[in-house]
């Protein structure tokens, strides 16, 4: 060869957001285009304040070791299968006004790998990419067609205490993208459970997702080995390839028992527009003020409250903002 010669350079990797970390690479687009620094976790980890080892296995297994797992055999089951046949979660999207717990089996359970109530623990199977979109910085699409009732992603990152959680809200400002989401589980008793997720700095995919007024996402807590949820998004309908991935910030979508905004910010103070360009529109993001209160985080809910809701996101995070800094 001669010297003036140039061996041709071997084409770039195509970059995966995941790190290898998922069971499919997460691509990039446009190529060249990396999104701001963060360090790739598929799973929660305990951030500051967080009272619980998410990684921990605190739950029992089954004993379901000659048959499939199956209710009033399988305690991993508290009621009716979790999934049917195809994987999907019962009664996604029913008129019940409350979604079930879901438990699925675990490490110590000795069912197999390919038992029906293993679902969301086997992770990404999706091609997914992260896009740069027109008015709402980073997004979220699929590379393929999504069947509804599809497990899609889970939504995770550090596992904060509420106090860590209040104070990264109010350092932010309205420039500020925000990441948290505050799920608030109402319970048997009156109780009322609440887990703080902040991929900001550690988080997996679902970070990049975008909220819409008419999603095609369904948030659903999974418990798997412990007691805290794995926030796993569903496919509320069938989606094309190349379709934009989103959820309700506010958590009402799918969910009977609604309200309005939790608070309301103060006069003057600006709310952050909905790029969503769905039919129904809400022109601003959905406002959440819990976090701004000094308060404590509630222990209980008014009466008749109690068991009404299974998992209703009340903020969340992501490239668009959800708890709206101040």
């Amino acid at each position: 060869m001669a010297a003036s010669e140039e061996e041709p350079e071997a084409p770039a990797e195509p970059l995966d957001i995941a790190c290898g970390l998922e069971n499919v690479p997460v691509s990039v687009w446009p190529p060249g285009a990396e999104p701001e620094p963060f360090q790739y976790t598929p799973d929660h980890v305990a951030g500051p304040g967080a009272d619980t080892d998410p990684t921990e296995i605190t739950f029992p297994g089954c004993t379901c070791l000659s048959g499939p797992c199956v209710p009033g055999t399988c305690a991993c089951l508290r009621g009716e299968e979790n999934y049917d046949e195809d994987a999907r979660p019962r009664g996604l999207g029913s008129a019940a006004g409350r979604a079930q717990p879901v438990f699925e089996c675990h490490a110590l359970c000795p069912c197999p790998g390919r038992c029906g109530n293993r679902v969301v623990q086997r992770g990404l199977q999706l091609p997914l990419q992260v896009f740069r979109t027109a008015a709402k910085g980073w997004g979220l699409r699929t590379l393929a067609s999504i069947p509804r009732g599809r497990f899609v992603c889970e939504y995770a990152g550090e596992l904060l205490g509420f106090s860590e959680a209040q104070r990264r809200v109010q350092l932010q400002t309205v420039r500020d993208a925000n990441y948290l989401i505050a799920v608030r589980e109402h319970a048997s008793g009156g109780q009322v459970l609440e887990t703080f997720v902040d991929p900001a700095r550690v988080g997996n995919v679902g970070r990049f997702l975008n909220h819409s007024c008419e999603p095609n996402l369904v948030m659903i807590p999974v418990r798997v080995h412990s007691m805290v949820p794995k926030l796993a998004l569903f496919a509320a309908r069938d989606i094309a390839p190349g379709e934009e991935l989103s959820y309700d910030y506010s958590g009402r979508f799918l969910n009977q028992v609604g309200s309005e905004d939790e608070g309301r910010p103060e006069d003057g103070e600006l709310r952050k527009p909905c790029h969503c360009g769905s039919g129904s529109c809400a022109a601003f993001l959905p406002y959440d003020g819990s976090l701004y209160r000094a308060s404590a985080p509630p222990a209980a809910v008014p009466e008749g409250k109690a068991g009404e809701q299974q998992g209703w996101p009340l903020s969340a995070g992501g490239p668009e903002g959800r708890v709206p800094p101040r």
